[in-house]
């Protein structure tokens, strides 16, 4: 039964609307204060609640706060036998539903508690549908049942939903992106605007004023004012790519606006208020910049509140069919294709292969595939791959030990095989000292020193 919460500090009012609304077959609950009201909130979330604005210990108002940090589905009717213009505008500014003066009539109560219900049930579905679609997203473009993904998954479940600084770290092409979107998608933030800014993609001089906007006269060119993209996610997300790459002399400007919401545009003295979630994302290992001088170590934690790691598709093949046809059925329909089926052939020989460019490389291909291949196949003929193989996933020492000849020479055989991982470390990472470091589970001196070696 839907329940209606009645707040009015005249017992005889009460009674009367409690009559009126039972005959309509509601569940009506009574609350004579502000204090009663509150009380009654905690027990129970009611569909629907008519208040009074003069109440002995507060106000109406107050009654609609505390409604809508319970749930901001909940519509509220005011009651005053003072209505007037200011206070049906502060009510409907504050997400009241409607204000009627005392008295009333009762017809016309019951036909404003019939349209009020309704407008509940509408916000409740428009919610649902909105926690639906975040769902979506997150099923739409992180697809997966690797442990990897799982584990990226529930932590993004558990994150997004709150207001915390997000790192996303990842290698290029991993998709950092697309979970950036998803927090936005299923935070409470997600009718706000989401707003990225790739910061590798433009110099310091003009980063800074994209960031933080400008004033007229800052700088020469600048023949107006202009908000920056802090400004632009005022109450949504600002998604920073490539944070790593941010110039020093900017990384204390963000620092400030992390800690205070304080934005200072270029050429201004005056500080603007911002609420904006931060989300950022790198590729670089900023434990390492740090140590280098490149990045400044508060920063970092600012922005690492909650690290989480987008896995490389080498390291979750497992999930390369559920995308492979995920891939072909969005670039059929995108692009106006027939759909193709994947050949067992093609699928195992993507399976061999390394991915350098992780599941953006898997889209280029598949794309490409859709659109040269011939027939209704796509066959491995259609991948021509060139490139690192895919890892191997175990080594049995003894099943290695047992390939050996009877006698070795054992230094040979350990200098040849850490060649070859060395080789193959800085293939996958494209060259990236670092990342081929992290690969091996050894520091980057480590690694300097014995390339170093082996050159010399």
């Amino acid at each position: 039964m839907r329940q209606i919460l009645v707040v009015d500090d005249e017992a005889n009012l009460r009674h009367l609307l409690r009559l009126l609304l039972e005959e309509e077959g509601f569940d009506v609950v009574e609350a004579g204060s502000l204090a009663g009201a509150r009380a009654a909130l905690e027990r129970k979330a009611p569909q629907l609640i008519i208040t009074d604005q003069k109440l002995g210990d507060g106000k109406g108002l107050e009654v609609l706060a505390a409604a809508l940090r319970v749930d901001e589905t909940i519509p509220v009717i005011f009651l005053s036998a003072f209505a007037n213009v200011e206070l049906a505008v502060a009510a409907m500014r504050q997400g009241a539903f409607d204000v009627i003066p005392k008295p009333f009539d009762p017809q016309g109560i019951k036909a404003a508690v019939r349209r009020a219900l309704a407008h509940g049930a509408l916000l409740r579905e428009n919610r649902a549908l909105k926690d639906q679609a975040g769902r979506q997203v997150r099923d739409r473009e992180l697809l997966g049942h690797s442990r990897a993904m799982a584990e990226l998954q529930g932590a993004l479940d558990r994150v997004a939903p709150t207001n915390a600084t997000v790192l996303i770290v990842g290698e290029t092409g991993t998709g950092k992106e697309l979970v950036a979107r998803a927090i936005h998608a299923r935070s409470a933030r997600a009718e706000g605007p989401f707003v990225a800014l790739n910061c590798a993609a433009m110099p310091e001089s003009l980063l800074e004023s994209e960031l933080f906007g400008h004033e007229k006269g800052a700088f020469t060119g600048a023949d107006r004012a202009r908000p920056g993209l802090f400004e632009a996610a005022h109450e949504g997300t600002l998604f920073l790519d490539e944070a790593g790459e941010m110039p020093a002399s900017l990384q204390a400007k963000l620092l400030r606006v992390l800690m205070d919401g304080l934005v200072l545009r270029v050429g201004s003295r005056t500080a603007r208020q911002v609420d904006v979630r931060v989300v950022a994302a790198t590729h670089r290992d900023l434990r390492e910049r740090i140590r280098e001088g490149l990045f400044r170590e508060d920063l970092y934690y600012r922005l690492a509140v909650v690290p989480l790691k987008v896995p490389p598709l080498r390291e979750r093949l497992e999930d390369l069919p559920q995308l492979a046809e995920a891939m072909l059925q969005r670039a059929a329909r995108d692009m106006g294709l027939p759909l193709r089926r994947l050949a067992p052939a093609a699928l195992e020989k993507l399976a061999g292969y390394a991915f350098p460019g992780n599941v953006r490389e898997l889209r280029n291909l598949i794309e490409r595939a859709c659109i040269l291949a011939q027939g209704a196949e796509i066959g491995p003929g259609d991948f021509p791959l060139e490139g690192p193989l895919a890892p191997v996933r175990s080594l049995d020492p003894e099943a290695f030990a047992e390939g050996l000849p009877p006698a070795v020479n054992l230094p040979e055989v350990l200098a040849r095989v850490e060649r070859s991982l060395l080789d193959r470390a800085l293939r996958q990472s494209g060259g990236v000292q670092a990342e081929a470091a992290r690969t091996l589970g050894i520091s980057r001196s480590d690694l300097h020193y014995k390339l170093k070696r082996r050159q010399g």
